[in-house]
């Protein structure tokens, strides 16, 4: 698809956000050449108008989690619903409410298929559910007593400043530093 100037207006960008818009369009958007130059901020845009609150949204980490920019400047993870998962760089995992599948009951569940099922002796299936509204935000199959995995630690500074030519106004090195660790030595002290 030859982008003839008008690009892909946001009616369309919005159906393919919600997954309404036909698989022949979506083919065809993706082959477009070249892209707008604005697509990413027609998304936000489009993100930004489906939730209730007003924080800016920085990026969408999954179908209900965003890391958004808070007034007073902190980046936190926040689901759709609006419940506030704390400072993105501490694996929104913890904190979730969790619920581990571990035996082979719990997984026959939601795993009907017998051969598709693993091994509980050596795995458990973990599900992240929002205190919120208690959707469910993830799952992990790992050995018993694995650590969450943080799946998702954006640079944001650098995609923003590289990316989008459009640096961020609170920009610091230290947005990029996983401080998973520091919560949990935290936690663990106060035990």
């Amino acid at each position: 698809m030859k982008n003839n100037g008008d690009g892909f207006n946001k009616d369309n960008f919005k159906r393919l956000v919600d997954g309404e818009l036909p698989w022949e369009e979506v083919k065809k958007v993706i082959r477009m050449d070249p892209k707008d130059a604005n697509r990413f901020e027609k998304y936000i845009e489009i993100l930004q108008e489906k939730v209730t609150w007003d924080d800016r949204i920085l990026l969408r980490i999954s179908d209900h989690l965003y890391i958004v920019l808070k007034d007073d400047d902190n980046r936190i993870v926040k689901c759709d619903c609006g419940y506030e998962l704390g400072d993105y760089r501490v694996n929104w995992k913890l904190n979730c409410r969790v619920y581990v599948r571990d035996t082979d009951e719990a997984i026959a569940e939601v795993i009907t298929v017998p051969e598709a099922r693993h091994n509980t002796e050596l795995v458990e299936m973990r599900e992240f559910y929002c205190p919120g509204c208690l959707a469910l935000l993830g799952v992990e199959v790992v050995p018993q007593g694995y650590p969450p995995i943080f799946e998702m630690f954006p640079d944001l500074d650098s995609f923003y400043r590289e990316w989008l030519n459009d640096p961020l106004p609170d920009e610091n090195p230290e947005w990029f530093e996983d401080k998973t660790i520091e919560q949990t030595a935290k936690w663990a002290k106060e035990v």
